[in-house]
């Protein structure tokens, strides 16, 4: 994980402000907030900002002036309620502000999450680090064979160091190119032009890797960052995004443990069926034999559904 003076500074200078405030505050989250947790080689996440806790939910879900009830067990069986029939509205009354470091490619799939608020770095104004990701050895895997975006058996010796150096090289040459294109002094290379002051920097990034760090504020409410985190905390999901999500999960779980629990419990821990399968669950509760040819599924549904039951395909 890297961090720039400036923001080393701004981080101790924000952890040790104190404000006195008559809203509902969490000390666990208090405990972390403004602190990079790392994540990758040079990324991290850090909670900036937070509105709401637990007890809003419960509040919101009651429409009270109340702050929940004075049981922890009451207010945990209300949230679990609301989370297992999908009462969705109560969640989204809690909000939570990131400011996250990550690869340009990650961004791009995480951007795919339309709920939030986001505002990222500008390379049109401000000149990007000279900072890229190169996996981890265990992480360079060749492209499976029966998933089109998916990885499959690791790259092991001449053939994965080829990769990196290939990965590492390409990332500093462009990068390289891309402050010479700049007028940079660190380029390199010769000046365009003394006279001008480069190529402008909306154009110069274009040559950039993917690997290259960005940096964004990513702002959303506790509802939509469930569904984020079901689908990038996911074991399917790639490997660098899911890489975010843990480490998000772990501020979320401070900050509503009550929520983040029912969570674990029937959205990470539990399982959809569709009615069809449903129906091949009651028949086999009832004894029959069911096989896929005569279960109403295709041969993908019913591997899904074995699996999630812990049966054989």
């Amino acid at each position: 994980m890297s961090l720039t003076p400036e923001q080393q500074a701004e981080i101790a200078a924000s952890r040790a402000a104190r404000h006195e405030t008559r809203r509902p505050t969490v000390p666990a989250l208090e405990e972390i907030l403004f602190q990079p947790l790392p994540v990758l080689d040079h990324g991290f996440v850090r909670v900036t900002d937070y509105m709401g806790d637990d007890a809003a939910i419960v509040q919101a879900a009651r429409v009270s002036y109340g702050a929940g009830t004075k049981r922890v067990r009451e207010d945990a069986g209300l949230i679990n309620y609301l989370m297992r029939h999908r009462h969705t509205t109560p969640f989204e009354m809690c909000e939570i502000k990131f400011h996250v470091k990550l690869p340009i490619f990650v961004a791009r799939q995480w951007i795919r999450h339309r709920t939030a608020n986001v505002n990222e770095y500008s390379a049109r104004y401000s000149i990007l680090d000279r900072e890229f990701y190169i996996p981890a050895p265990e992480h360079l895997a060749a492209q499976a064979a029966s998933n089109r975006q998916g990885r499959g058996e690791a790259l092991t010796g001449e053939e994965a160091g080829r990769v990196l150096d290939i990965l590492r090289t390409d990332a500093e040459r462009t990068y390289a190119h891309y402050l010479e294109m700049l007028n940079e002094p660190e380029g390199g290379g010769p000046p365009l032009d003394p006279a001008r002051q480069g190529l402008a920097r909306e154009l110069a990034r274009m040559n950039l890797t993917l690997a290259t760090y960005t940096q964004w504020y990513w702002k959303i409410d506790l509802h939509n960052l469930f569904h984020f985190l079901s689908l990038r905390a996911d074991p399917h999901a790639q490997y660098e995004i899911r890489a975010y999500a843990s480490a998000m999960m772990e501020t979320v779980k401070r900050w509503v443990p009550l929520a983040f629990a029912a969570f674990e419990e029937y959205a990470l821990g539990g399982a959809r069926l569709s009615a069809t399968g449903l129906k091949v669950v009651r028949r086999m509760l009832a004894g029959e034999t069911v096989t896929q040819e005569g279960s109403g599924l295709s041969r993908r549904e019913w591997r899904e559904l074995m699996a999630t039951l812990g049966r054989e395909g």
